[in-house]
């Protein structure tokens, strides 16, 4: 059933996290979907979509005066990629975790990015950085009405009562 959710705040919090064009040719999409469904994360948005320019200046704001950026455009305007809304306890922190240090050559084994990603200029996934960016992120990838609010039937069993 659709909600009204009567989920606790702390664990209504949501992260944005994009498969990039990279995992997409691959064929990554359903491992990195695996790995938040295992964990307990619940997924309230997803769709497959070719990122735009304007999209992208908006997403990277802070990273347009570097000098990788014109790289990074063409990078993520090369195929089209997955933009995903997961919610849970903790899911920003617990997510940066899960997907591992940016540069690959880094990032642990058992992290998306130490398993699946050989260089930092194709490293499979972003993640938003904290709850602040999720928000602003979300924002940018999703209308209000994408999202969709739903009781998870393992809640107890994931959470405890």
């Amino acid at each position: 059933p659709l909600c009204p959710c009567s989920a606790p705040p702390e664990l209504q919090e949501k992260t944005l996290v994009l498969v990039k064009p990279d995992a997409v040719q691959r064929r990554l999409v359903g491992h990195v979907i695996q790995r938040f469904e295992r964990r307990g994360f619940k997924l309230v948005a997803m769709k497959l979509l070719q990122a735009d320019q304007g999209l992208l200046d908006k997403h990277y704001q802070q990273l347009q005066q570097k000098p990788f950026y014109p790289a990074l455009l063409a990078y993520m305007t090369s195929g089209p990629l997955v933009a995903m809304v997961w919610e849970g306890y903790n899911v920003v922190r617990s997510t940066r975790a899960m997907v591992g240090d940016t540069n690959s050559a880094t990032a642990a084994a058992g992290t998306i990015r130490g398993d699946f990603s050989m260089h930092v200029s194709r490293n499979v996934v972003h993640a938003s950085d904290s709850v602040e960016t999720a928000q602003r992120e979300i924002g940018f990838w999703f209308q209000r009405d994408e999202l969709v609010a739903w009781e998870s039937g393992d809640q107890d069993y994931t959470y405890g009562p």
